[in-house]
């Protein structure tokens, strides 16, 4: 799969060399190792810049009760979208990248949600894209997060888009 070949880094930018999946078990045996219970958050943001849109799919490690740290894939994708759709497109990264690592976490015993930037109020535009995307989410068999509840993609993955 080319997701697993493209670039993460942390949140103070230092890149990594390694697939995400390698990336995650590495840092799943060294929690482990540490008597850190985990859990695994996915999820993604875009903002448009004129004809540009700018994503960023975030990978939230949760240590119970021992913080947190993140590996961030950036993206830049030229089109002229509906909102609808490049919400869409948020949910797919963020469900291919849970693809991707879930027989990891699978293994380790690692819980993982995927958090969807999509507000649950039908005030908000992005409201357009909820019942397609968690009927998405939730149909790949993944726990469904929106916003407020959101974190990965409403802070983690938007602090670095």
């Amino acid at each position: 799969m080319e997701t697993q070949q493209q670039t993460w880094q942390n949140m103070n930018g230092k890149i990594f060399q390694h697939s995400i999946i390698q990336l995650v078990e590495e840092a799943i045996i060294r929690e482990q190792a540490n008597g850190h219970r985990l859990k695994v958050c996915v999820g993604s943001d875009s903002h448009v810049y004129g004809d540009a849109i700018n994503y960023a799919t975030a990978v939230v490690f949760i240590r119970e009760g021992k913080g947190a740290f993140t590996f961030i894939r950036k993206e830049r994708e030229i089109q002229n979208i509906s909102i609808k759709e490049r919400m869409l497109n948020e949910v797919n990264k963020s469900v291919e990248i849970a693809y991707a690592i879930c027989s990891v976490l699978d293994a380790y015993g690692v819980e993982m949600e995927v958090h969807a930037d999509i507000n649950t109020d039908p005030d908000f535009k992005s409201n357009v894209a909820l019942k397609d995307a968690m009927g998405y989410i939730l149909g790949m068999g993944y726990v469904f997060k929106a916003k407020p509840y959101a974190f990965a993609s409403s802070n983690c993955a938007d602090m670095m888009v």
